[in-house]
């Protein structure tokens, strides 16, 4: 009798998650796929409802009452977890954030503050969204939390959120009253859960979906949804953006060439050994000193010294520049870096053959203009330095800059990359020869502050 009225409860349940996901799609049919990415999973241990990016859990008696308040609440709750996943929330590596933030408040608010920030970007997008299917009026903490970081962020994802809160310094309490007010589910499944099976890759999963209907909402989003597609589309372009791995990056500019070393690939230990035993202590072949590699030698930092750009901003992209230049497996020990500084013009251009020598450049930096910006005047110098033969391999340009300047027409001959800085989302079109390196700026403080992750 326990079983079948167990069986029962569980059909039930599903019944109301499947009609919830009926409605959702019947007015954003953009969301099919990701609202038929969930299995659903009965879990009475849990004390309402959860994802792990597989599974919909969640626990009967909860949904049923929140099913009696109105369709509304479950349509929410369902979507709330949707977004979740679409913006890639379980799997957010954080560590730094919260090491940063932890040096300005307590550890236990740094950590409850990016699990509220989470649901705050989730419902933010939900109450975004003006169809009634998901429309509740808005309390009044709501109503000032909304506005209050919208004076701060334009795009209200969950890095934003956790920057814009930390910006006050959040005491406990106040994060208390926020959790308790955005609460809609449990995120403890998000730090690994069950184990799942090889073929269960949810955030892979979920990337191909935001992937997907980013073409899709750029195509078609105005017949999707009427006001509903244009705030989640903005959002799915941030996370979308490449990430930023400037080491890899680098290897774009790495050249083959011989380098002094014992070279053990060429060293034959048969011959070493036959030589020992015929002539008691000389070997008939002894190791090269030298081998072929592939590292960084030569290439061009462009920095943008308008007035919308940070000495200090500078200075931390050029110290994780020097952090990675002391890696002598990536580059080589003798290096040709011309950095240039330029506004409207070419301010200053110094030639760099060493680490320490960019070391000695950092320490006694100082940024020339302040002007407009054109990005023009760098080209045509490095084009005067491959005239001069100043250069041998230059593989490629890094420009450092905000992205808000004047492009050159012509694709150079070599790679180019703009390492844009951001304090939050803004597009920036760059010529399509052209490479985007987004820089989150909170980040990149962090990197300046000597806040590392040790994993």
């Amino acid at each position: 009798m326990a079983q079948e009225m167990e069986k029962r409860i569980n059909e039930v349940c599903i019944r109301i998650l499947a009609s919830s996901r009926s409605e959702l799609y019947l007015h954003m049919r953009f969301l099919d796929v990701a609202l038929s990415a969930f299995s659903y999973v009965q879990n009475p241990e849990m004390g309402t409802l959860g994802t792990d990016g597989v599974g919909l859990y969640y626990n009967p008696s909860y949904l049923g009452g929140l099913y009696r308040q109105g369709r509304v609440f479950v349509n929410r709750a369902y979507l709330h977890m949707v977004f979740h996943c679409i913006f890639a929330h379980p799997w957010k590596d954080v560590r730094l954030r919260k090491k940063r933030a932890s040096r300005l408040v307590e550890e236990e608010t740094a950590d409850l503050l990016w699990e509220v920030s989470c649901d705050i970007a989730s419902e933010a997008m939900i109450d975004s969204i003006p169809l009634h299917c998901v429309r509740r009026p808005a309390s009044v903490l709501r109503r000032e939390t909304y506005a209050s970081l919208g004076k701060k962020r334009r795009v209200l994802n969950a890095e934003g959120v956790f920057g814009a809160l930390l910006e006050d310094k959040p005491d406990l309490e106040r994060l208390r009253r926020l959790k308790e007010e955005f609460y809609v589910d449990d995120h403890s499944l998000w730090s690994g859960g069950k184990r799942r099976a090889p073929s269960q890759r949810p955030k892979e999963n979920w990337d191909d979906i935001r992937d997907k209907m980013e073409t899709e909402l750029q195509s078609f989003g105005q017949d999707s949804a009427v006001g509903a597609s244009e705030g989640i589309l903005e959002q799915i372009k941030v996370e979308n953006r490449d990430s930023y791995d400037y080491r890899r990056f680098l290897q774009k500019f790495a050249v083959l060439k011989e380098e002094q070393q014992i070279d053990p690939d060429s060293f034959d230990y048969g011959f070493y050994s036959y030589g020992l035993s015929l002539y008691g202590n000389m070997p008939l072949i002894e190791p090269q000193e030298s081998r072929e590699v592939k590292k960084v030698e030569e290439f061009v930092i462009a920095i943008d010294t308008s007035m919308s750009c940070s000495g200090e901003l500078v200075k931390a992209f050029l110290k994780e520049t020097y952090s990675i230049l002391r890696e002598t497996e990536s580059f080589f020990r003798k290096i040709n870096i011309h950095i240039i500084q330029c506004d409207e013009v070419v301010q200053s251009d110094d030639k760099i053959t060493s680490q320490e020598e960019l070391k000695a450049y950092m320490e006694h930096l100082e940024l020339l203009g302040q002007g407009g910006t054109d990005f023009r005047p760098v080209f045509t110098r490095v084009e005067e330095l491959l005239a001069k033969r100043e250069f041998t391999s230059l593989k490629g340009l890094l420009y450092f800059t905000d992205g808000k300047g004047i492009f050159p027409q012509k694709m150079p001959r070599y790679e180019t990359a703009f390492v844009l800085m951001q304090k939050e989302y803004e597009e920036i079109d760059v010529p399509a020869w052209a490479i985007k390196i987004y820089l989150d700026q909170e980040e990149m403080q962090a990197y300046k502050e000597g806040i590392t992750d040790e994993h």
